[in-house]
């Protein structure tokens, strides 16, 4: 039986191999870097130092499913804050005393508005206060356009309502531990369902899966081409080496996929789709709790970064005990300013920022940790290519391709969210390669012509990359 290839050895990458593999089926993971983990990489100096790859929230019940648990402490705090004049609240409780929000809020429920747009969304759900002061400049930093052009399908990435948000702060109050509260869309949160950290760093949450899969695993081989064939994957070509495969399920940024697909234009409207690009510096500092809580959203559009992260206040084993460390977002596009300004340039603005916001910081400032930019950070969803996006997430036109994860799905999906879609995504790659396995026992060479790979020129399958 031809192997299914999975472009890509992160948490959907392995997910997926894992689960084919326990049904039997063969799969080949390749892996362009020379590690597994994708994005899922911490990072640490030789002061002990830790900090990670952007933000990541993993919780009990992904960590169980990962076969990780054992290796995984309990987050006993976490919470968020806006800086708003000057001042910091925390969210929702602190937001929802400020009566000016808490009208505009009401006088919004009150009337009916035609939502085309986030800014009519952010509107209509938030009142025009708190939605001008806090929300539309925060979506606006991290998607590098203004929410008049963005689509209303930002909302779906808020978590639970009010009433749902207030029951879950109060369970981590009384359980002292941090409560999941928004993190996770595809199955429910409840008390139970805490924050972890795995020892050793997010990469080793994967290390129980990369184990069982075994040399399955191949690194340093990037996948070149995907060959199609009459709107069907063939085959895959990696290193110079063409590889007759069943199916192909990619994990790349969606933009990619029309310039490593050959043999078809289904996918060339793809290349649209924009990723906001990020930029990560974090600082290091005497004393801790710097910030009013573990995550501070700053809507000044002035400041060079949207989001202020002391990640020790919840993980105090991240840093050395007296000292902290704060990670700064900051958006931008690839080749302006702040992407190409130096390691040292940006942590001085960055510095300068914070210092704003906190009078006398830098007296306490220790240097800079690490800066990473990355490409791809969060999906923009422009109201331009909705209608693309949205069939783009019931098929990607190509039989036998399937594109998952974070930045395969072109998803704002955080990594509980991802591990449960990717497995039910599987039941659709099985149905299909068990559909054209039939078809290929039950077609004879002389009942129909095969191209050069195998497969009959011609035949009533599903398309695949189902992206429920």
């Amino acid at each position: 039986m031809l192997p299914i290839a999975i472009l890509g050895a992160g948490l959907a990458g392995l997910t997926a191999a894992r689960e084919l593999r326990a049904q039997g089926l063969p799969v080949i993971v390749f892996e362009a870097g020379a590690a597994v983990g994708g994005m899922a990489r911490s990072f640490q100096d030789a002061e002990g130092f830790t900090y990670d790859f952007g933000a990541h929230f993993i919780n009990n019940r992904l960590a169980e499913a990962l076969g990780a648990a054992d290796i995984c402490r309990t987050v006993k705090h976490y919470g968020e804050a806006v800086a708003i004049d000057g001042r910091s609240c925390s969210h929702p409780f602190g937001l929802l005393a400020k009566p000016g929000f808490v009208v505009s809020a009401l006088r919004a429920k009150l009337r009916a508005r035609v939502v085309k747009t986030a800014e009519d969304w952010f509107r209509q759900s938030y009142g025009d206060a708190l939605a001008e002061h806090v929300a539309m400049p925060l979506a606006e930093a991290w998607s590098g356009a203004p929410a008049s052009l963005l689509s209303p399908a930002v909302g779906d990435k808020f978590g639970a309502g009010l009433l749902k948000s207030l029951y879950l702060s109060a369970a981590a109050r009384v359980s002292r531990r941090a409560v999941c509260n928004g993190y996770s869309h595809e199955m429910p949160e409840s008390a139970g369902i805490y924050h972890v950290y795995p020892e050793g760093g997010l990469a080793a949450l994967l290390e129980p899966m990369v184990r069982a899969l075994g040399d399955t695993v191949r690194l340093e081989s990037p996948v070149e081409k995907i060959v199609v064939e009459n709107e069907r994957v063939v085959a895959v070509r990696v290193k110079g080496e063409t590889i007759a495969v069943s199916a192909v399920i990619s994990t790349a940024p969606v933009p990619v996929l029309p310039k490593i697909v050959e043999g078809t234009h289904a996918l060339d409207h793809l290349a649209s789709f924009r990723y906001r690009p990020m930029v990560f510096v974090n600082l290091k500092f005497e004393g801790r709790g710097i910030l009013p809580d573990t995550m501070l959203w700053t809507p000044d559009r002035s400041q060079p970064f949207f989001r202020v992260t002391e990640a020790p206040i919840s993980m105090p084993w991240l840093a050395p005990e007296g000292k902290t460390m704060v990670t700064f977002d900051i958006g931008c596009e690839v080749g302006d300013e702040h992407w190409t300004l130096s390691d040292e340039a940006l942590a001085e603005r960055c510095l300068a920022g914070f210092a704003k916001l906190y009078p006398g910081i830098d007296t306490r400032y220790l240097g800079a940790a690490g800066v990473i930019r990355t490409p791809y950070a969060y999906p923009v969803y422009l109201a331009e290519y909705e209608t693309a996006r949205r069939r783009f997430a019931e098929t990607t036109g190509v039989a036998g391709l399937y594109s998952i994860g974070r930045n395969g799905e072109f998803a704002h999906i955080l990594m509980e969210d991802v591990y449960w879609r990717t497995l039910r995504r599987m039941t659709d790659v099985m149905a299909y390669v068990g559909a054209t396995r039939r078809e290929r026992l039950d077609v004879t060479e002389a009942q129909k012509p095969r191209s050069a790979w195998g497969w009959p020129r011609k035949a009533a399958l599903p398309a695949g990359g189902v992206v429920a």
